[in-house]
């Protein structure tokens, strides 16, 4: 391998650590202030990776009772939130290790099969939010366009059928991890984990498959079903204006955290399994890769913030915690009247459906937008 070739740098820049266990909080806190690319790379990604741990757990933790919620509500969009949240908090127990393995100047101290497994949900917790991602805004076309034609697939039972396949084609190509050795030694005699460079020939087809079946495809399938759900919004008479601005604020906003969570990491991925075939190339590249690589991880943060956190009973939950905080902060009640916001059910009309009520369609369309 190649990789000590151009990490020697990095770990050099490393020494910096030595302030994180003076002052913790500068792990945090510094990677919001440095512009330098190589610095946040090298230096600092180690303190992105526990501000998505701190944020990500409890809103993860959040995000898994609302989800619960919903399941006792019988409503499918629960199973799919259920599944994104469990797939990111599996990808959060593993960032302990990651971080152990880079405070350690990125030498693997556990075994082989940890580092295999932590590869494992590192990459796969990307496509199986992916995945669930796309469920979402297919039960949303479906709920908003189709209210009544395709109720038999907006179901628990439906949804949990969904979800075990969306499971099990993202764990049979994670197999594919564990047939290969993932643990190597570089010339510095450091336990390498998960990093081939350049990359080995079995990575090239995998690599084609998590761009063109992983991500273009389901970019294609979210950019389609939103933009019918923008334009169905837009021709409904009787949705309020603050309503539609609500809609269509969530639909964009999903798209464009969609598209800079994954799509930087996965044209790198292209442009390495197309071009690299030697050291000189991925060192050219090597910090671009891993800062989009570091991109996917606030997906994490994301996925609760837009698929829980946007709906009527989670906003008044945040409500209560930001109200309690600033009492306890500045020990006064006057902000308590600031936060309370007067929140209406979304209601949507279909392009097949005219003159029919707004509440009508809410009794047919079991979202929770």
């Amino acid at each position: 391998g190649c990789s000590s070739h151009f990490r020697n740098a990095s770990n050099e820049s490393r020494g910096i650590k030595s302030s994180i266990f003076k002052n913790p909080w500068n792990v945090i806190w510094r990677p919001l202030l440095i512009t330098n690319l190589s610095t946040l790379v090298d230096c600092e990604h180690d303190g992105v990776y526990i501000l998505v741990l701190l944020v990500g757990l409890p809103a993860n933790a959040y995000s898994l009772y609302h989800a619960w919620l919903q399941l006792k509500a019988h409503n499918e969009l629960g199973v799919y939130l259920l599944n994104l949240t469990i797939s990111d908090l599996l990808y959060l127990a593993s960032l302990p290790l990651w971080l152990n393995y880079i405070f350690q100047g990125d030498n693997w101290s556990s075994s082989e099969w940890l580092c295999q497994l932590c590869g494992f949900l590192l990459y796969e917790n990307i496509y199986i939010s992916i995945g669930f991602l796309c469920c979402i805004s297919i039960d949303r076309y479906l709920a908003v366009v189709y209210p009544f034609r395709f109720s038999a697939f907006r179901t628990v039972r439906a949804a949990a059928l969904v979800s075990a396949v969306v499971w099990l084609k993202e764990l049979a190509v994670g197999v594919v991890f564990f047939r290969h050795k993932e643990l190597s030694r570089d010339k510095n005699n450091r336990s390498v984990c998960f990093e081939h460079y350049p990359m080995k020939a079995w990575e090239y087809p995998i690599n084609y498959y998590r761009f063109y079946i992983g991500f273009l495809f389901p970019l294609g399938i979210l950019s389609v079903a939103y933009f019918r759900v923008l334009r169905a919004v837009g021709k409904s008479a009787g949705t309020q204006t603050a309503q539609k601005t609500r809609i269509k604020y969530l639909v964009t906003s999903t798209i464009i955290i969609f598209l800079v969570c994954f799509s930087p990491y996965h044209v790198f991925l292209l442009v390495r399994t197309i071009l690299e075939r030697d050291c000189d190339f991925i060192e050219k590249i090597f910090n671009y890769y891993h800062f989009c690589l570091l991109l996917t991880s606030f997906n994490c943060v994301a996925d609760p913030a837009l698929y829980c956190f946007i709906s009527e009973s989670a906003q008044k939950g945040i409500q209560k915690a930001q109200e309690a905080c600033t009492r306890a902060l500045c020990c006064c009640s006057k902000s308590h009247g600031r936060f309370k916001t007067h929140s209406t059910e979304l209601a949507v009309t279909n392009d097949n459906v005219t003159g029919t009520s707004v509440a009508t369609h809410l009794k047919q369309v079991k979202t929770d937008i």
